[in-house]
């Protein structure tokens, strides 16, 4: 199979350049057999690339150490799903992974529209099997084919990254993934409006849901790195704004301001020129995930640098996607004039707009400080790096500030705002936040931040909750339903908006969560077996940490031979506010091939907040088992998982096919026609 996989790899390149060909020109000369050969090639595309993935696979589950790629990242004592998850644990693998869901959309989206929206078909093709042509050409020949094999064949592997070896990052990095290459289509479909002048909405309605779809998967990539960068790394933390984290971030920011920004195009004809800025943009930002994560130019436990070779590849081929649609959308300008014009502040289309100006903001912000330390580097020769104090203080500001957008940009009027509109609609939430201020001074919240954070996500919570009362009533009065009756057929009338709502309200409960850091508690003990360490949390919970024992396994090794793996294990009985709750097992664990330690924290969770148990140092040379420590006491971080959640269930509705729903009864009743007048019966 493996072989297989090799053959099928090298018949995939010729195929996909013919099918950029023949789907370019079949679009400029009308040449539909061409342009159906186009299409067909996408089907094969992905179908030889599905061998290619076999083939890697099943090196990996036959211990095929023979290649280079299967050699350095599994060995015999690897699970085995990790050695499947080993497609994407690497440089070459992940790369073959990201052809392959190109290829998978590129055929969903030319099956999708094999008999609608034939203009655009031609060049959308030809742009997806071109950037499919690109990613063969660099596996190939970008000295990265995962197919590459060694002068000889070793008794075993090297292993996989300890700190990879997490059920997390067996989906985190294929969710990413999903997300980079799904907005491929709303880019392909963007050039194709470009070169054929069909620049009104269209081209948007059809991507709506490509957009949306790529959005929830970035988002809940980004969250489930967050989740094992929380369980792994055994720091207590969640985002470090590391290098390859900030890659993943920007293409997301980006793509939350088109999709909102779209929406001003499609009801008033307005920033096309920024909507095709913000598709291209987006588009490059996934290309430049791909090159920093690859590059060798950062310092990332994410990173899967192997050589600087395909660094300046993706360099180069970013530059050239950005100098063509640069030129393209110039050439367009007279047809991306808007169709209206801004009319007041206080109206929707100016906080939708605001809210993209702040997004892209902070895109900029991240940017900047994410390849400050290699411009510092090319032009001073001297690194400067930028840590979480500039991201924080720089992008929370504007964080706030988007989180208030979020509560006014849905209920703000279009147009012009009247006085009634806004009394209507912010009266009570502004009471409401004010009062949540007060109560949260009361009880003695000092932090300004956090402060401020409670403050306005009450004010949005508000808002959300209101809107949704008021269409529930008005809903179970007009059609005559139960109130939560009228609360489904309300989303299920329109998905869109009610979608929306409730990813907002996703936002808001992970905003509540991040603030929730300013009230960490940290303590720190040394402790044999039998002794005991407490810590109070901010919120009144009284911890405490009995430590009963160390168990540890550190096998003896012939001359000879090689060390394998060792680990020890803490037990710690836990009570809160004096009754048992549970036991933690944290461990430390120590990787003789590849020299590194991991950590496997302990964590136990309420609803409100988790107690976080570190190992830190252990004594076992005097036979004392005497281990340090370190308990966290952190407010809130499971509302940041339940926040996401949410934000996942509200795409989900947004993304959820419509579907055609029955007029109510009380509706149908008042509809049908009453017997004839006797007169006309007659």
């Amino acid at each position: 199979m493996t072989v297989l996989g090799e053959v099928a790899l090298w018949i995939a390149l010729p195929v996909a350049l013919w099918g950029t060909v023949v789907s370019f020109v079949g679009g400029r000369f009308r040449r539909s057999d061409l342009v159906l050969s186009g299409e067909r090639t996408a089907y094969m595309l992905t179908l030889l690339l599905l061998v290619v993935s076999a083939g890697i696979i099943a090196a990996f589950l036959g211990n095929h150490y023979e290649y280079r790629y299967v050699a350095n990242y599994s060995n015999r004592e690897l699970d085995t799903y990790f050695k499947v998850a080993g497609l994407w644990a690497g440089q070459r693998g992940s790369l073959v992974f990201w052809t392959l869901l190109l290829s998978v959309f590129s055929s969903i989206a030319v099956f999708q529209n094999r008999r609608r929206n034939r203009e655009f078909m031609p060049y959308v093709s030809g742009t997806l099997l071109g950037l499919l042509s690109f990613l063969l050409v660099v596996l190939l020949f970008a000295d990265v084919n995962p197919f590459e094999r060694m002068g000889f064949t070793p008794v075993n592997g090297r292993g996989l990254n300890p700190q990879l070896q997490n059920y997390w990052m067996t989906i985190h990095p294929p969710t990413l993934y999903l997300g980079f290459t799904a907005f491929a289509v709303p880019f392909a479909f963007a050039v194709s409006a470009l070169l054929t002048n069909r620049l009104d909405s269209r081209w948007i309605a059809i991507t709506r849901r490509w957009i949306l779809l790529s959005w929830f998967f970035l988002t809940n990539g980004i969250i489930f790195g967050m989740r094992w960068a929380y369980e792994e790394l055994g720091w207590g933390g969640y985002w470090f704004w590391d290098p390859v984290e900030n890659a993943s971030l920007l293409p997301w920011l980006t793509a939350t301001a088109f999709l909102h920004s779209i929406q001003i195009q499609e009801n008033r004809g307005m920033l096309k020129v920024w909507n095709m800025g913000l598709v291209v943009t987006t588009f490059l930002l996934t290309i430049f995930a791909t090159f920093l994560t690859r590059s060798g130019l950062i310092e990332s436990v994410h990173s899967f640098a192997e050589n600087l070779r395909i660094a300046y590849i993706f360099l180069g081929f970013m530059g050239g996607m950005a100098a063509l649609s640069a030129v393209l959308i110039v050439y367009r300008l007279p047809s991306l004039r808007s169709e209206n014009q801004f009319q007041s502040f206080l109206s929707r289309e100016s906080a939708f707009l605001f809210n993209n100006f702040l997004l892209v903001g902070v895109t900029f912000a991240v940017a900047w400080g994410t390849l400050f330390p290699l411009i510092t580097e090319g032009f001073f020769g001297e690194t400067r790096n930028v840590g979480p104090p500039y991201f924080n203080s720089v992008n929370i500001p504007i964080g706030l500030m988007l989180l208030a957008l979020m509560g006014i940009g849905p209920v703000i009027a279009w147009r012009r705002a009247s006085r009634r509109n806004l009394r209507k609609n912010f009266t009570v939430p502004v009471l409401a936040a004010a009062g949540a201020l007060g109560a949260l001074a009361v009880i003695g919240v000092r932090h300004s931040m956090a402060l401020a954070t409670f403050t306005i996500a009450v004010f949005v919570m508000t808002i959300v909750i209101t809107e949704f009362w008021k269409g529930m009533r008005a809903r179970a009065r007009i059609a005559g339903e139960g109130m939560w009756s009228a609360l489904g057929s309300l989303v299920r009338r329109n998905r869109r908006r009610w979608g929306g709502y409730i990813v907002h309200a996703g936002v808001v409960i992970v905003f509540t969560g991040l603030a929730g850091a300013a009230f960490d508690v940290r303590m720190e003990q040394e402790l044999a077996p039998g002794e005991a360490m407490s810590v109070r949390s901010a919120l009144g919970t009284e911890y405490r940490l009995v430590y009963e024992s160390l168990s540890h396994s550190r096998p003896r090794v012939a001359e000879g031979e090689r060390e394998n793996d060792w680990r020890w294990t803490a037990l710690l009985t836990v009570y809160r506010d004096g009754e048992r709750v549970g036991i933690l097992r944290p461990e430390r664990r120590f990787y003789p091939i590849m020299e590194q330690q991991s950590t496997e924290v302990g964590i136990a969770s309420t609803a409100f907040e988790d107690l976080y148990v570190i190992p830190k140092e252990v004594d076992l040379e005097s036979g004392s088992e005497r281990v340090t420590f370190e308990a966290k006491a952190l407010p809130l971080v499971p509302w940041i998982w339940y926040g996401g959640l949410m934000v996942t269930v509200g795409a989900l509705i947004g993304l959820w096919p419509a579907a055609r729903v029955a007029a109510p009864a009380a509706a149908r009743r008042r509809s049908r026609p009453g017997p004839l007048p006797a007169a006309a019966a007659g």
